[in-house]
This record gives structure tokens, sequence and C-alpha cells, in this order.
């Protein structure tokens, strides 16, 4: 069976392989609507995914943290525990080479970029640069972010990148994964020319995140109050949302946790008037939001919030978060596990109630895709699925008819009017 991830099969020829994916490219581009036997079945879903987010394919990286941010911020992410892995194996044999090895965080912004200093200083015409913002939202289909996106290890070759600016490179990366909990810490990339997209230099890369995250689960036997992840913000269910960082939880206003999970979900960053617009259908004004911005970085940290738009640097992890990316990947087991209730569930903010309602109708969809009775059964019990007639008629459906249980499901839907 073809791996989807690899870009260049044995046997390919690179050259030809780049004139196909490059028509296919601008082709898309034109018709985004058509399909292409000729692209990757990833490769066409994350151009789709690029497209719906406003990505400009002609856009190069122009969103860095400052050095003195960066500085701070990536001395205290975890991903700086498996950094002396990562040069060991990969970084100290990629001088002269023409490579670039590079470590993201979990949101895909570059904490370092080291390898061949000729390949680095072509790198920076793209601002393929520490600090800079490499998320598949910001710069379309490229390695890095499209790993972390769909939480796989994958290969981006030439004009598969979605962005012209970084069509001459070829790139390969895999997500990092904390070894306790199995959130993503970010990704390990290596960039450059055609031969970056073959099988060996897939399996280096994966053979390098595994032994990171073996030295990582080291630290952490050894040093059990060592703290790995990022801030984290909780809203699933509960009347009472939670900053949880360093250790600490850090209760949270209705108001201060609309505006961190809205600013997740746009990672792109909303201007005053917009956040005002999703935070209020009744014309809050951008004065009150700066106001309320200024009492939030109080909060959450000055470090953490940029303004104009207003972003977050750096990363924020969230339930909710948890719960798209279980989808995403298609464990429907684990989406159901972690989705405790409804996202903000007092919240009466009109861009809260949009995620409220879009998180319920992925996790309802895929239920119902998977058919899976014991899935049902929990998701038809719970307090958040059990007025949900569909989910209720598909348990119904993988009953037994003459089974007690049939009945005592048919007597709940009777009850829903259905």
């Amino acid at each position: 069976m073809t791996n989807p991830w690899v870009a260049v099969r044995p046997g390919e020829d690179p050259t030809a392989l780049a004139r196909t994916v490059s028509r296919a490219h601008e082709t898309f581009l034109e018709r985004p609507s058509g399909t292409d036997s000729s692209v990757r079945s990833v490769v066409l879903e994350s151009w789709r995914r690029s497209r719906t987010m406003g990505v400009d394919p002609d856009r190069a990286a122009d969103d860095a943290m400052d050095a003195a941010s960066l500085e701070r911020y990536r001395t205290e992410h975890p991903m700086s525990l498996i950094r002396p892995v990562v040069r060991k194996l990969l970084v100290e044999d990629a001088a002269d080479t023409g490579l670039l090895v590079a470590i993201t965080d979990a949101s895909g912004r570059l904490l370092w970029v080291e390898g061949d200093t000729v390949a680095k200083d072509r790198a920076h015409a793209m601002n393929f640069a520490e600090g800079t913002d490499w998320s598949e939202s910001r710069m379309g289909t490229n390695a890095p972010g499209t790993a972390l996106a769909v939480d796989h290890c994958v290969q981006i070759f030439a004009a598969e990148h979605f962005a012209r600016p970084v069509q001459d490179w070829s790139c390969s990366a895999a997500p990092v994964h904390d070894p306790l909990t199995g959130r993503i810490l970010g990704a390990i990339d290596i960039t450059g020319g055609p031969r970056v997209a073959v099988p060996e230099v897939l399996q280096l890369v994966r053979a390098t995140v595994a032994a990171a995250e073996s030295e990582l689960r080291l630290r952490l036997l050894e040093s059990p109050r060592l703290e790995t992840a990022g801030p984290r913000l909780e809203v699933l269910g509960t009347a009472r949302p939670t900053l949880v960082r360093g250790g600490e939880r850090v209760p949270l206003s209705g108001r201060h946790a609309e505006m961190l999970l809205l600013l997740q979900t746009h990672p792109e960053g909303l201007g005053a008037d917009h956040l005002a617009v999703l935070l209020d259908e009744n014309d809050l004004d951008s004065v009150t939001v700066r106001a309320e911005m200024s009492r939030l970085r109080k909060v959450f940290g000055a470090d953490g919030l940029a303004s104009r738009p207003y972003r977050l640097v750096g990363t924020l992890t969230s339930d909710v978060e948890d719960v798209r990316a279980a989808l995403d990947r298609g464990d429907v087991e684990t989406a159901l596990r972690l989705y405790t209730g409804a996202v903000l569930p007092s919240s009466y903010a009109p861009g809260i109630e949009e995620l409220r309602d879009e998180l319920r109708v992925r996790m309802q969809a895929a239920l119902l895709r998977c058919g899976d009775p014991v899935l049902l059964a929990r998701w038809t019990a719970s307090v958040h699925g059990r007025d949900d007639a569909r989910a209720m008629e598909a348990y119904l459906h993988t009953l037994d008819p003459a089974s007690a249980l049939h009945a005592q499901v048919e007597a709940r839907l009777r009850l829903l009017g259905v």
C-alpha cells in the first residue's frame, strides 16, 4: 500500500513530480472545488484548509516574536528539554549539507532553526527564521504546520507548499507529544532540497521524535514536578472556567475565558471591533474591549498577548482543542471521553455560541458516522447527549428488537416526541 505521508516514492523522478504538482497547485488556486488524482489527499485537504483560512499564496511568513520575548518563551518551553537530543541526532550532521533542522511549539512557531549556514541565509528570504509563525493557518501547507494540524508525520515537496515563496523547498516533520498527557508540544522538522522528501528522511525524523519523547519521559520521572505543559484553558461543561498554569489553577471570569478562547480559535488575530462583535451582539464598543483586554493581561501575562491585532503569543492549549484534535484524527472514543460538556455553557457571546454549536454538531456527526453502540450508549446517557434524538435512533438500530434495552430506548424516543 502506498504511504500517503511520503512525498517522493522510490524510483520516482523528482523533477517530473515537481512539474506535475506545480501545475496541480495553480489549477487548484483557479478552481479550488476541483479534485486532482496527481495530488496526495493529505496535501489536497491541507490546500483546502489553507484557502478556507484565507492564507495568501504569495505571502512569506511575517509574524515574528521580538528577540527578547522569543528568548524568554523558548527557554521556558518544554521543547527546550529535548533540544540536546535533536542537536545530537540531526543538527551536528547538518553542516554543509544544505539542510536545516527546526523545532516548533504546538502552534507552529519556530523556536530554533539550525543547520547549514548557507541554507539558513537562503531561508531568511521566506522568513523561515526563529520566532516566526509557520502554522498551517498562517502559512498554509508546510510540513511542520501540517504535521501539527493533522497530528501525524508528513512530507511536503516543492509546489505542494500552499505559499509560492516556499516552493523551492521540501520538508519532513513530525509532532512531538508530552509522554504523560499525550498533548502535542511541538514538532521537529528537516527542511532542504528535493532529497528531504524521500522516505528515509521521514523515518529519520520519526526516530528522532521517538528518542526525544523517551528523553522527555526520563526527565519527567527524574523530576516529577517538572511542568511540560504551557498555559491551558478549561471551558467545557463548567460554569467557572479555569486557566491552568505552572501547576496552579486560576479561576477566570466568563468574559476573560471568552476572550482567550476566541483568540485561540483565531490565531491570525482579531481587531478590537471584530472581537467586540464576537463577544456581544448588542454593540459592545471597542473601548470596552481594550479596557477588558488590559485587565486580562494582568491575569494571563502581558507577554502572552499581542496587540494590533489582538492575538496570542506562544502556545495556549484547551480542552476544546483536545476534542477537536481527537475528532480530526478520527478517534471518536477519545473525543467522547474528553467532551465533558458544552463550551462555556453560561456564555451568550455570539462567537462562543457558534463554537459551542460547532463542537457539539461535530461530536454528534462523528458518533453517527462510526455507529459504535457502546459510544452511542455513552453519549445518549450523558447530560449533553440525552436529548439527542438522532443519536438515540442510531443507537436503537444497533439493539436487538426483542431486548428490554430496545424497549427502553424506544420509550425515551417517544418522550422526546420522535
